[in-house]
């Protein structure tokens, strides 16, 4: 059961909002602090005197201001928080944050739930600490959608030819050549490039590391 709740988010009006969410559910004044740095803080003191939070609230994106910051933003607290309480709930409420992102928050660093801001954030916010109160991970539409749509994708022979040889440690100009060499068409240099960037647009991946990750996980190649 969540009793005791840490927010961490530099704007206050989304502050105030989380704050008449969470009365909702029976939990009155829980503590809020704007900066990372602070967050940390409030955790380590919370454990040493044995009252450590049940939940931690925390936006990914935090302004620079005039006060300088070694935890700069949400994704560094998480990892941060992480380390000196394994067992805590966290759940991020964020309007940044990239698929691949959240898939890594999920899956590196445990966090139990993830809400955009925006439309219906204030519902959606409801459905996920229900969630993590009842020990379930929120994971939101748009990502879960995201997913299935990945899942859904269908790579061509020539796609996991190319895909498979970058599992090997090839850069693209080797692979070019090989295929080259193996009358394997096309093979032009450019064509495995672009070949490359239209997998991870469709798929909403920046770099081949991400792709290529996300295809050894798949099977794939």
């Amino acid at each position: 059961m969540i009793k005791k709740v840490l927010i961490a988010e530099d704007y206050e009006s989304v502050n105030l909002s989380l704050q008449k969410t969470l009365e909702s559910f029976g939990i009155h004044d829980p503590d809020y602090v704007y900066y990372c740095d602070d967050a940390l803080i409030r955790l380590q003191k919370a454990l040493q005197v044995r009252q450590s939070y049940d939940l931690l609230i925390t936006d990914l994106h935090f302004e620079e201001d005039h006060r300088k910051q070694k935890i700069t933003d949400g994704e560094a607290l998480i990892a941060a928080a992480r380390k000196i309480q394994p067992d805590l709930k966290i759940l991020v409420f964020s309007a940044t944050g990239r698929p691949s992102t959240i898939e890594a928050l999920f899956g590196q660093q445990d966090i139990d739930g993830y809400v955009y801001k925006g439309r219906n954030d204030t519902k959606e916010l409801k459905q996920a600490i229900d969630a993590i109160s009842e020990n379930r991970r929120h994971l939101p539409r748009q990502f879960v959608q995201e997913v299935k749509q990945r899942n859904a994708y269908e790579f061509s022979n020539f796609d996991i030819e190319i895909l498979s040889l970058m599992t090997k440690g090839m850069r693209q100009q080797e692979i070019s050549e090989f295929l080259k060499k193996n009358n394997i068409r096309p093979s032009a240099l450019s064509t495995i490039e672009k070949r490359l960037n239209s997998i991870k647009e469709a798929l909403h991946f920046t770099t081949n590391e991400q792709l290529i990750a996300h295809c050894v996980k798949m099977g794939i190649v």
